[in-house]
């Protein structure tokens, strides 16, 4: 079930797109279909309102989404993860932000969904999914933490280390759902 963004509850879907997708070849955006079922995980998995990062290619977003247009992604994933965290941090509200990449194809809206409960949506909660004990998207962030995320957002770099540092990450098994693999090479 998809909470509205005034409901209690809500959580904004971010997903990254920003980037110039120098080890692809081009803006991973750009690939057929990738853009259309990012969107559709994570709306089909609860989070409402859903944004996308563009910076490197700016192109017409899926329905239910909305474009946040990256003026610095030059800068790194860490623009990207700052304007949409911004973004999604200005909804009334949001009780957390669930963010994930416009290239980890397979990752579902039973993905995000196992995600979202785990996190039971709570402001205070900061969840990850695994996939087969490997660290992967999306990864939830209660609103209680945003503050603290865009201290650690610098350079090439996206939560990373605010996930690496954060002592309460819940780790959520996903390994059966999805690879969770992003692909950075055609």
């Amino acid at each position: 079930m998809t909470h509205g963004c005034n409901e209690p509850g809500a959580v904004v879907g971010v997903v990254l797109a920003a980037g110039a997708g120098t080890r692809y070849g081009s803006p991973k955006v750009l690939v057929d279909d990738w853009l259309t079922r990012a969107v559709g995980a994570v709306d089909a998995g609860g989070c409402a309102p859903v944004m996308v990062t563009l910076g490197a290619a700016i192109v017409d977003v899926p329905a239910p989404a909305s474009a946040v247009v990256v003026a610095d992604w030059e800068a790194g994933i860490s623009a990207s993860v700052r304007a949409g965290v911004e973004a999604a941090g200005s909804v009334p509200g949001v009780v957390g932000v669930l963010i994930t990449l416009v290239d980890v194809p397979d990752v579902d809206a039973a993905v995000v969904a196992r995600v979202l409960r785990s996190s039971g949506r709570s402001p205070d909660a900061v969840v990850r999914a695994f996939y087969d004990g490997r660290p992967g998207h999306p990864v939830y962030i209660g609103s209680a933490h945003l503050d603290a995320l865009r201290t650690t957002l610098h350079g090439d770099r996206g939560a990373g280390p605010f996930l690496t540092a954060h002592p309460g990450v819940r780790a959520v098994e996903c390994g059966d759902l999805a690879t969770g693999h992003d692909i950075d090479r055609r």
